[in-house]
């Protein structure tokens, strides 16, 4: 038996379709399969493909201003505005300090350069990306193109800037490692010259991996009870492209994070053991221990970046997918966590360095004369 309403189911994503008469039927509904819900199943909610508009989604009141909305939209709203101020406030501050000369004689100051403006890039997407939902939801607006235009962009741009901040955190452990153990023999010119080719690689990388989901997102129209029509933003995968997609996001958060880590491990290794090669060998297990201790800033950054990109792996694979608007308030969290890591550069690369923070001090030094000049 076909639940497809006579052969004219208007349901996604093999949502099956009832009517309340076989005969002249007024009204029909649809029953969603899992992972899928919507009045006619438009939204996708299951792997990495969750996004604000299956989140929000029905919380948000058509013409109604953002004091008369509902509290987790209210919540989402504030939230997002301390998120955009912290993470310009971290990306400039960053910013300001790696655009010295001195730290851009290597390979690693490229990077971190690299990586305070992903950061920058990554809070005015995101920012965007908030505030044009909020805004076409609660009023239509007549610019059909203009909504096409960044349903198809702002998820994968946010998406390629998360990816690279990941990527680039990894770089800056290998440069670290590579500096430890070539020593004297380390090219400050040749790395400088490697980073800015892998750079160039690691963008192209993630953005032909990335390029799925703008091919796979399109804008859906429905219109409610109230006859108030409503535009989304979607995004559909076929069972092929849900396994790709969960492999490709996989890839791009477990590998950073392992290079980091075992980077990490490397470097304080192999400096105890250049301390303690003239020491006596009872002694180099004290020389281990301080040398973590002096350097655990290096094991903490990754440490850190992975427990905050837990949960969207834990609600890509645990709790699999929404079922029902009801998980909202779970998933928004997983949402805003996720943005957390591009704030945190500051704080995990600047502030536990003496060489960094001496930068910034010079960076933000008041110097009357560059004011007042001679």
């Amino acid at each position: 038996m076909k639940f497809d309403c006579f052969g004219r189911n208007e349901c996604e994503n093999d949502g099956q379709c009832f009517q309340d008469s076989p005969v002249c039927p007024r009204r029909s509904i649809c029953v969603c399969s899992l992972c899928h819900y919507g009045s006619r199943c438009q939204f996708t909610t299951s792997e990495f493909g969750l996004s604000l508009d299956a989140i929000l989604a029905y919380y948000i009141i058509p013409d109604a201003n953002i004091f008369h909305q509902t509290p987790i939209v209210k919540l989402s709203f504030s939230l997002t505005i301390v998120f955009i101020i912290l993470g310009l406030i971290n990306g400039t501050l960053s910013f300001v300090t790696f655009k010295n000369k001195r730290v851009l004689t290597v390979g690693c100051g490229i990077y971190l350069l690299s990586l305070s403006i992903i950061t920058i890039c990554t809070m005015i997407l995101f920012g965007l990306k908030y505030f044009i939902y909020l805004s076409s939801q609660i009023t239509i607006p007549s610019n059909i193109s203009f909504l096409r235009m960044q349903c198809s962009s702002l998820d994968f741009l946010l998406q390629v800037c998360l990816h690279m901040d990941q990527w680039l955190t990894a770089c800056i452990a290998i440069e670290r490692v590579m500096t430890v153990i070539r020593g004297v023999h380390f090219e400050k010119d040749k790395s400088k010259t490697w980073a800015k080719k892998i750079l160039i690689i690691l963008l192209i990388a993630v953005m032909l991996t990335s390029l799925h989901d703008p091919l796979h997102r399109r804008l859906f129209e429905e219109q409610d009870n109230d006859n108030k029509r409503r535009i989304w933003c979607i995004v559909s995968y076929s069972p092929k492209m849900q396994t790709y997609n969960r492999i490709i996001n996989t890839l791009h958060f477990f590998i950073p994070f392992l290079v980091n880590l075992i980077s990490s491990i490397i470097l304080i290794t192999k400096k105890s053991h250049h301390h303690s090669s003239l020491q006596h060998p009872c002694s180099r297990r004290k020389t281990l221990c301080r040398q973590f201790a002096e350097h655990r800033h290096l094991l903490a950054a990754p440490v850190i970046l992975f427990f905050l990109g837990l949960p969207r792996l834990f609600l890509s694979y645990v709790s699999k997918c929404m079922n029902s608007a009801k998980d909202s308030w779970m998933f928004l969290c997983g949402y805003f966590i996720s943005f957390i890591p591009p704030m945190i550069t500051f704080l995990i690369f600047v502030l536990p360095s003496k060489f960094y923070r001496e930068e910034w001090r010079k960076s933000i030094r008041w110097r009357p004369n560059h004011i007042f000049p001679n």
